[in-house]
């Protein structure tokens, strides 16, 4: 197997290793309903990460993701009680995701400042932002964000897929699209796995870069917007260290930290394991809530390892 598809094929293994125990454990839980509802409630995460993938994978970070979802969010409710129609909202919101991302990514290249440091200041800047347009939670009600959660498609055995697992179905599409089969995703990949590199073979890295974090920026936008319309609220503090679970799907579908190795596929099934996590402590009972972010964290640690010893390993038996 080339050493690429590795970290997705172990991805891959664990997301379906933990279904199944899932299955083995407790009853119904091997069924569409509970597939459905894992990906409906994990949409906007998963959405967001597709983002954070191509960020990671130039070698970057973003840290600016959930205060991102939470300025979405209640601007559009607060939009929409003076009368905005939702889409409006949404495509304003979205230019601004974009904006906002181009411009973090401008002053990451021409300032030679460090992603994380540019983005955590993005992130106090959206999240300052959320509390000047409103200090409460905002109800969003609408006939067309109505309209927009009654649309499902039935599953086999009971289970529906919801408008928001519609929606990032189809940005994963596009992300994969994106990532595999464009000038624009190559770039990407040269950029994370060698910046010198990629520059002496005529990639434009200011313009690459810019374009990276606008597409984030889009992505973390857009997550805000599926998870305003599936709450059918904002509120200032919505999307709080969501940006934390955004880089660890991406880590956790086998995107490796230091850039240029991953596949954007991947990302959506280390949503999912979070949530599987979640769900799995939800059918348990007995546990609190500190145990998904325990078990989370255990896992993040281990798959890390995982994919550093899978990734050696392959390389050394190639070249030996």
């Amino acid at each position: 197997m080339n050493s690429k598809y590795l970290p997705l094929a172990a991805t891959v293994a664990v997301f379906l290793s933990i279904f199944l125990i899932g299955g083995a454990l407790y009853n119904n839980f091997l069924t569409t309903r509970v597939f459905g509802n894992i990906l409906a409630d994990n949409s906007f995460i998963i959405i967001a990460a597709i983002g954070a993938t191509f960020v990671i994978l130039s070698g970057g970070i973003d840290l600016s993701v959930g205060s991102m979802i939470g300025f979405v969010g209640i601007s559009m409710a607060v939009l929409d009680s003076l009368g905005w129609n939702p889409l409006a909202t949404a495509a304003l919101l979205l230019l601004f995701g974009v904006l906002f991302g181009a411009f973090q990514g401008w002053v990451i290249d021409a300032l030679d400042i460090q992603p994380f440091i540019v983005t955590l200041a993005g992130l106090f800047l959206l999240r300052g932002a959320c509390f000047m347009v409103s200090l409460d939670s905002v109800p969003i009600r609408h006939d067309w964000v109505d309209f927009y959660t009654d649309i499902k498609i039935h599953l086999p055995g009971k289970g529906v897929l919801r408008s928001s697992a519609l929606v990032m179905l189809l940005s994963l599409v596009i992300g994969i699209y994106v990532a595999h089969f464009t000038r624009f995703g190559t770039n990407v990949y040269a950029v994370g796995g060698d910046r010198e590199s990629a520059r002496l073979m005529g990639v434009n890295i200011r313009r690459t870069t810019v374009k990276i974090y606008a597409f984030a920026g889009f992505y973390s936008a857009l997550a805000g917007v599926v998870y305003a319309f599936y709450t059918k609220s904002g509120y200032p503090l919505a999307g709080s260290t969501l940006e934390l679970q955004a880089i660890a799907a991406v880590v956790l579908g086998g995107t490796l930290l230091t850039g240029g190795v991953g596949m954007v596929a991947g990302t959506l099934f280390g949503g999912m394991i979070l949530g599987l996590i979640s769900t799995l402590i939800i059918f348990n009972g007995s546990l609190n809530s500190a145990w998904i972010l325990i078990s989370s964290g255990v896992l993040l640690f281990a798959f890390v390892v995982m994919h550093r010893f899978l990734v050696s390993s392959f390389d050394v038996k190639s070249n030996g």
